[in-house]
């Protein structure tokens, strides 16, 4: 078929960015690193220009770190608040948060706490009856639980009023946090927080974890037991690190490729059922998407939809019966997320059908519903960003006049700032760049869409509709096998900020295509290479998750994809994973 013939088909409406091929650069970095060129230019793409810049990249241990002491203003006070709690046993409370690096958090600093002596208990605020942070109540229940000393994790930083009413009744107060700076800071005795120091650092790139660990680590060092303490602390900074799409750059990158190599013969009991339950494959160091597709979503359905202690359990315990049965209950909740998400997804899509939506002429999407469950919306939000193009808001009612939503959004729209935008309609607010969440009286919706649209129309172009593809390099198919697979692993770990590599193919022809699953497509793909009667034609596999509303695709097009390991029946081989095409007349 040609493309001509092609039009009527449906395929994802995206815009590709292939990065410029730079011959001369993508060989002096080849040759200083011994990586194929397919390579050298993905690190090129990366902002990496020297052999210098290259060797610590594929290198972290090599970086040379300053100490955390040195680095952050409050940690020698931190350390010392907690020192004289753990000698006059007073009473800690860790306050955490019920996301997958809030529940890491939290876990990791209680064991670490109670492992170097110290009484210590934690509460975790509930998603649907309070929302995000530590709060009043906590506050006064801590207190009347003779609690001394407060430590937030992977919340706080905008915490003034319950911070203020800690200190006037007598509980000193330590914040870890990561979330950016509010115009006013809370009255604690100490704050860490990676975005109140230099831009530079390579500690700036911290999720709430990376500074629980810290905190842990360096206390431990100080009391001169850090041995006990090091592998399961690295193993949950990890866990945590992962599920928040934290930057995989500066110290996360060099303390995750050691963590991923611990994780996969864990020393925690938890994580041991939770990878038994989850399928994850053991034989190799584990990969970032490991944690991202498999163990992560497993903890976060738990803050979703359930009692955050079920995960603290599961990351805490040295009880094999109670982690089997935690593990048990963190995959029949990641089932009901993954079912909830799928049914709230097609609702989604049948409104805007049903209401005729422009998403080219709105340029961002709201859309509230009844019943939703507020604690997977913003997954769901996601992926109508992906399916539409445009920033998503979608929302639930949580009595009849308040509503509660989640926002993401796209490269050129700013969530937050959309958001402050809207500052007079909203009640609680709060994100950054790419996400975010809001409630809002009933009344104000018309008025809220209406100011979101003034605002997308103020930063989005229509070109800026089309989600956007980065594709590091063409490449034959010839060129795909195991060994590049392999030498992938240099580059890892990959994710936000250093993404896995992405490669293109031309005019590829589609063999065979079928549904896997509900809503995944298999196909068999072939490239033809050479002239005359010296064509040649090689056959890859390849998956596409999601795309089954795209089947058929059309007999022969361009593909962008990244590369994965298939071991079907214990054979080893090389698939693309797809997650771009187009019409070959489109190049």
């Amino acid at each position: 078929m040609h493309a001509k013939d092609s039009r009527s088909f449906h395929l994802p409406n995206q815009r590709w960015h292939i990065y410029p091929i730079l011959p001369s650069k993508i060989h002096q970095l080849a040759q200083a690193t011994g990586l194929p060129p397919l390579l050298a230019q993905v690190l090129i793409n990366r902002g990496i220009q020297t052999p210098a810049e290259a060797k610590l990249y594929l290198d972290p241990d090599s970086l040379l770190l300053p100490h955390p002491l040195e680095e952050f203003p409050d940690l020698a006070l931190s350390i010392e608040l907690l020192q004289e709690a753990i000698a006059s046993t007073e009473a800690i409370a860790i306050c955490g948060d019920y996301d997958a690096d809030g529940m890491t958090s939290t876990a990791l600093l209680l064991r670490a706490l109670r492992y170097l002596g110290a009484r210590v208990d934690y509460a975790i605020p509930s998603r649907m009856k309070e929302g995000y942070g530590i709060n009043n109540r906590i506050v006064e229940e801590f207190h009347t639980q003779g609690v001394k000393l407060i430590l937030t994790v992977d919340n706080g930083i905008s915490a003034v009023e319950p911070v203020q009413r800690a200190r006037e009744i007598g509980i000193k107060v330590i914040i870890t946090d990561h979330h950016d700076i509010p115009p006013q800071l809370p009255p604690a005795n100490a704050i860490l927080n990676p975005k109140l120091i230099s831009a530079a650092s390579p500690y700036r790139g911290l999720a709430g974890v990376g500074i629980a660990y810290i905190l842990a680590v360096t206390l431990a060092q100080q009391l001169g037991k850090e041995d006990g303490l090091y592998k399961t602390s690295l193993e949950l900074f990890t866990l945590g690190t992962i599920a928040d799409l934290a930057p995989l750059t500066g110290v996360n990158r060099r303390w995750l490729k050691r963590g991923l190599q611990h994780l996969s013969q864990s020393q925690l009991t938890g994580v041991q059922a939770l990878i038994g339950v989850s399928g994850v494959n053991q034989q190799h160091s584990l990969r970032p998407e490991d944690i991202g597709f498999r163990l992560g979503p497993r903890i976060n359905a738990v803050g979703r939809l359930a009692d955050p202690q079920i995960a603290i359990e599961l990351l805490t315990t040295t009880d094999k019966g109670i982690a089997r049965e935690r593990a048990r209950q963190c995959e029949q909740l990641n089932k009901n997320r993954q079912e909830m998400c799928a049914q709230i997804e097609q609702e989604a899509i049948a409104w805007c059908a049903e209401n005729q939506i422009n998403c080219q002429q709105e340029r961002v999407l709201v859309i509230v519903q009844p019943q939703w469950h507020h604690g997977v919306i913003g997954i769901v939000a996601s992926r109508l960003v992906e399916r539409y193009g445009v920033p998503v808001f979608l929302g639930t009612y949580e009595t009849d006049s308040h509503l509660r939503g989640s926002a993401r959004g796209i490269p050129e729209f700013h969530v937050f700032q959309a958001l402050q935008y809207c500052d007079n309609l909203l009640g609680k607010y709060g994100g950054h760049q790419a996400a975010g969440g809001f409630s809002l009286r009933a009344e104000n919706l018309e008025a809220f869409r209406t100011r979101l649209r003034e605002f997308a129309y103020r930063c989005l172009q229509p070109e800026h509709l089309r989600p956007l593809v980065k594709i590091d390099s063409p490449a034959s198919f010839h060129q795909i096998n195991l060994e590049l697979y392999q030498q992938i692993d240099a580059l890892h770990p990959c994710g936000i900020e250093n993404s896995a590599p992405i490669f293109w193919t031309p005019n590829v022809r589609v063999f065979k295509q079928k549904f896997v699953g509900k809503s995944h497509l298999k196909l068999t793909l072939g490239q033809e290479t050479g002239s005359g009667t010296k064509m040649e034609t090689r056959i890859r596999e390849a998956i596409a998750w999601r795309w089954g509303e795209y089947f058929p695709l059309p007999a022969q097009v361009d593909i962008a994809y990244k590369l994965r390991e298939n071991n079907y029946n214990g054979n080893r081989s090389v698939e693309l994973e797809l997650i771009g095409v187009r019409l070959p007349s489109d190049s």
